[in-house]
């Protein structure tokens, strides 16, 4: 739609009072446009081929979508802001609100019959099985309240839906022990609460309609239709979620918007660099559970997904663009997951890496052996320069002097190796050959006293236990998937999933359809 410029409308100590100090907006650069309702994609871009930039980059030290004070004089886009909304003229159509009005009061009289309607469509779905009476009264008394006050149709049923959103039954998996059995009995779980359960492991949200109607039909159970459900689920993109939300915590990528780089020692890194290290890991799971790869292949896949940023980052040739594509690394150093800026990132400090962090990493998500606890009053690393020659140490020699102390060894002796092998990668992951002018050593023995130097030797040396890794991903993925830590009497199911996906390589579908048909995922105990 053609944009029509009225600044004049908005006082300018307004637009003063949204900008940082030192900054003004232009009256040009103020825009109001009529936009219907629903959701909208916004762009900015330079209409000719300039060397003007359109990405954002990060000023030092602070972090913000702005320009350089160095950057010379071509224009960048700095920051979009959106208001409004202004001049509401309805409520719109949108796909939200066609979601919630599934019916409209043609005459007056048709309204309380459109309004059951319309809250037992939104009870059914938010309290995830067939409405009562009850439930529906208690949503009509909120309805019919505000209809009363003189509000309109919509805005009673607002009020109804606010009801919902505060109900016990919308905000909790609330599942009933049946009549007749004793406390600490197990029994199955009803098809209605597996549908539930289901949903909210694939896709963090509630069933949609399809799996509901055969939940409520009681034949979820049948034969083949829960593999037909999680078939379905897995392939519909409600299922980002179980990236987003189970992989974002086993690999810290949750933790990246709290990190920031120092500025002064790694000026490259900005919100742009994040973002890419972000989707770089996300679109390469979201290939490997999409392909229904084997799980191992987390740790060995020659491909990733880069834009221009990242390759030139990466040090890979041939990818130019902002939007990413799958790439081949041109060599086995950034192969699996392990060579993700995301991850060597987040177990990094701000100005230096942490080996300890790294193979506290290795040892606790990809092998499941965590070391224990520091003991108290363990002295910090030491970050001085040696007294001999009065420079900078490595970060290998600083930590070599620490674990000089007994109380630290036995524990760094576990930890540091795994992390060694990933020294050659800097604090935002960036490839290097020397750390403070020495050449990085980046050699290692592990507990069980096989030696490896460098990434490639260290993921040879963790294939070598693919069977630990595996056995290490199924127990984080049945606790999220359960919601709840696994106990001693769990563990016979974890390990019926490993063996019966072991027959299937480890692909995901089986270990997810294993999970899925366990004994702790379809049945729960009487309280």
């Amino acid at each position: 739609q053609q944009l029509t410029i009225l600044a004049e409308e908005i006082p300018e100590e307004l637009l003063r009072a949204q900008l940082p100090p030192r900054q003004t907006l232009k009256h040009d650069l103020v825009v109001r446009v009529a936009v219907a309702a629903g959701p909208h994609t916004i762009a900015v871009t330079f209409p000719k081929a300039t060397g003007a930039s359109e990405g954002f980059s990060l000023p030092m030290p602070t972090r913000s979508y702005s320009h350089r004070e160095d950057a010379g004089a071509l224009p960048v886009v700095g920051a979009v802001i959106i208001g409004g909304p202004y001049l509401v003229t309805g409520p719109g159509v949108s796909p939200s609100s066609q979601r919630v009005f599934v019916c409209q009061p043609a005459i007056l009289s048709d309204e309380d019959q459109c309004a059951t309607r319309i809250l037992s469509t939104l009870a059914r779905r938010a309290f995830r099985r067939p409405v009562t009476e009850n439930d529906i009264e208690i949503l009509r008394t909120s309805y019919e309240t505000r209809r009363r006050e003189g509000e309109s149709f919509a805005v009673g049923i607002r009020a109804a839906l606010e009801a919902i959103l505060v109900s016990p039954s919308f905000l909790f998996r609330v599942e009933r022990d049946p009549e007749g059995f004793f406390p600490g009995q197990a029994y199955r779980v009803s098809d209605l609460e597996l549908a539930s359960r289901l949903s909210f492991f694939l896709w963090s949200s509630i069933p949609d309609d399809e799996l509901l109607e055969i939940a409520e039909r009681g034949q979820l159970t049948a034969p083949g239709v829960l593999v037909e459900q999680v078939q379905r689920m897995l392939k519909d993109r409600r299922s980002l979620a179980l990236i987003n939300n189970f992989f974002g915590q086993w690999l810290y990528l949750r933790n990246l918007d709290l990190l920031q780089p120092d500025a002064e020692l790694y000026p490259d890194f900005d919100d742009q660099l994040r973002d890419a290290f972000r989707q770089e890991t996300e679109l390469f799971i979201d290939s490997q559970l999409s392909e229904d790869r084997s799980v191992v292949d987390l740790l060995q896949a020659s491909y990733t997904f880069l834009n221009e940023r990242l390759a030139r980052f990466y040090g890979v040739p041939h990818v130019y663009g902002s939007h990413f594509r799958r790439a081949q690394l041109p060599d086995e150093r950034r192969a699996g997951l392990l060579g993700h800026g995301s991850i060597l990132t987040a177990t990094s400090y701000a100005n230096r890496t942490s080996p300890v962090i790294r193979g506290k990493f290795v040892l606790e998500q990809i092998l499941g052996a965590p070391p224990p606890p520091p003991p108290p009053d363990v002295p910090p690393l030491d970050e001085g320069a040696s007294e001999a020659d009065e420079q900078p140490r490595t970060t290998r020699e600083r930590l070599e002097r620490h674990r000089s102390n007994p109380a630290c060894a036995t524990c760094h002796a576990k930890i540091d190796p795994l992390g060694f092998a990933l020294e050659n990668f800097d604090p935002i992951g960036r490839w290097r050959e020397t750390d403070s002018g020495i050449a990085i050593d980046a050699s290692g023995t592990a507990a069980d006293g096989s030696k490896f130097n460098g990434p490639v030797e260290l993921r040879q040396a963790l294939l070598q236990r693919q069977d630990q890794f595996v056995d290490t991903v199924t127990d984080k993925l049945m606790t999220y998937a359960l919601g709840r830590g696994l106990d001693a009497y769990d563990r016979p199911a974890v390990r019926q999933v490993v063996r019966s996906a072991a027959g299937d390589d480890y692909r995901w579908s089986s270990l997810i359809m294993g999970i899925v048909e366990s004994v702790p995922f379809q049945m729960r105990q009487a309280r």
